[in-house]
């Protein structure tokens, strides 16, 4: 916390009363309830409190502001004079009426003045927090979610000092219309950050390897055995709990196909699986138009006020034991099997067909090949190490963003004992995640989805159409009788 102070009018207006020329001496504090230095606030999350004031002299004021702010900043440190961005995408103000200030307007020495705040965390930012010019209406929506706090944290969050958000309480007393005196009290934000959906990663997204292949051999000098493909998609992101304390694991899977070159080649036994956690940092000192991770956007990094910064994570390895191979014919096993019209057809008896018998000596040289291939699947592990880093999820903002790339690498060891490795890069989310399965916001609410949902369900209960059916009648088998007869009689007394 902070407080600076500055005199309101220049040492020239000889004009003015005595006291305006003196900085007032004003103790403002800001107290926020149940706040301590590690907690972390959230979408819905409640930032209440009240602001203190005691003056060493009288102090006359204007207003009192408290404002919610949250604010980005970015430095680029070009050639010839560095480039100092800031962006103040959130404002919440605080209505103080009348009833709080002293009918004088006037701060008296030795009494202590209290006025109460109230701020929820929104949900979504105004459409004024994003004015320039973006090329998708993706990326725009992007924008207008709030980003998480970037640096400052009591972890290390993976962040250059290039790229800051802040939130935080201010505090402000006016004097004819200018700030005197102003105090802040910083807080941490993790917006609530939902699922989306895998980036459609094509082969000009440079930053991201899905898929590679590698030729298998025995040796350096050995011929080869086949080629060995490595793919991967996008897992599901991990989820950071609505405290940040805490991320939920998730599974990433590795699909390996070995394509043979002969009948006697055999796939590569896999040795272990070993993966690291990427996180990529933009800033800029200008609006970001396009989703900085995909195309080739980031060779331009550098040359027009923009910047990135990648700092890594090791991941715990993951041993492999007894990786079973299934294999499976290839398109060209199937037509060999005798199930291809083209083989078994009445065009070969043709004599088209009989004046090219050097056809057939080319088809005897493509089945050298294996006509089958092998495939297997990994489900590799990935658990954040959360208790040393402190990770903050996905996003995109004007002027910064937040990235992950899941980085695996696949151990192979051929038949003569030397091994060799391929890698791939996956994107990952890192997402937020509400309590009660999506289902419950931070306050203990519903939250606005689940509300809509248990009304559509209500709505299709009432809507459902009623079965009628003619009810049941029972018959009885037997008429009745004499007996019957003589005890449903009254009995008569004399």
């Amino acid at each position: 916390m902070s407080i600076r102070s500055w005199p309101n009018g220049p040492a020239l207006a000889v004009v003015e009363p005595a006291q305006r020329l003196i900085v007032p001496k004003i103790n403002m504090d800001i107290h926020i309830d149940n706040h301590y230095q590690s907690k972390i606030y959230t979408t819905s999350s409640t930032v209440s409190g009240h602001v203190t004031l005691s003056a060493a002299h009288d102090v006359p004021f204007d207003r009192v502001q408290i404002l919610l702010l949250g604010n980005s900043r970015t430095r680029i440190d070009a050639v010839n004079i560095p480039q100092a961005t800031s962006h103040t995408f959130l404002k919440l103000t605080m209505p103080i009426p009348d009833s709080y200030y002293p009918e004088s307007r006037c701060f008296e020495a030795g009494i202590t003045y209290t006025i109460p705040f109230h701020f929820v965390i929104p949900r979504h930012l105004t459409l004024n927090a994003c004015s320039h010019h973006i090329r998708s209406d993706a990326l725009r929506e992007e924008h207008l979610r709030l980003p998480p706090s970037v640096g400052d944290w009591q972890k290390d969050d993976l962040t250059p000092h290039m790229s800051r958000i802040a939130y935080f309480v201010k505090a402000k007393i006016y004097q004819e219309e200018a700030v005197a005196v102003e105090t802040q009290h910083d807080i941490k934000v993790i917006p609530m950050v939902p699922e989306d959906a895998p980036l459609n990663i094509t082969k000009q997204d440079k930053m991201y390897t899905m898929s590679k292949s590698k030729t298998v051999r025995k040796s350096i000098l050995s011929p080869k055995l086949g080629k060995l493909t490595v793919s991967a998609n996008q897992p599901a992101p991990a989820m950071i709990s609505t405290d940040g304390h805490s991320i939920a694991p998730t599974t990433a899977q590795i699909d390996l196909v070995f394509e043979p070159t002969s009948n006697e080649s055999q796939p590569p036994k896999i040795v272990s699986v070993t993966s690291k956690l990427s996180a990529v940092s933009y800033y800029s000192a200008n609006g970001i138009d396009q989703y900085p991770n995909l195309k080739d956007w980031a060779r331009s990094f550098g040359a027009d006020g923009r910047g990135s910064y990648t700092s890594s994570v090791p991941l715990p390895s993951t041993p492999v034991k007894n990786t079973a191979w299934k294999q499976h014919l290839t398109g060209r096993g199937r037509r060999d099997s005798g199930y291809d019209s083209e083989l078994y057809s009445d065009s070969d008896n043709s004599p088209t067909a009989q004046q090219q018998p050097s056809l057939g000596q080319d088809n005897s040289k493509r089945n050298k090949a294996a006509p089958y291939h092998y495939a297997t699947k990994l489900n590799i592990p990935v658990q954040l190490p959360a208790c040393k880093k402190q990770f903050i999820p996905t996003f995109h903002s004007c002027i910064s963003s937040r990235v992950y790339v899941l980085w695996m690498t696949v151990t192979l060891s051929a038949l003569a004992g030397t091994s060799s490795t391929v890698t791939v890069g996956v994107p990952l989310q890192i997402g937020v995640g509400p309590r009660g399965g999506g289902r419950v916001d931070s306050t203990g609410l519903p939250t606005f989805e689940a509300a809509m949902e248990e009304d559509a369900l209500e709505v299709d209960a009432y809507l459902q159409p009623r079965v009628l059916s003619v009810p049941d009648i029972e018959f009885r088998s037997e008429l009745p009788g004499y007996s019957s007869h003589m005890h449903s009689r009254p009995v008569q007394r004399a």
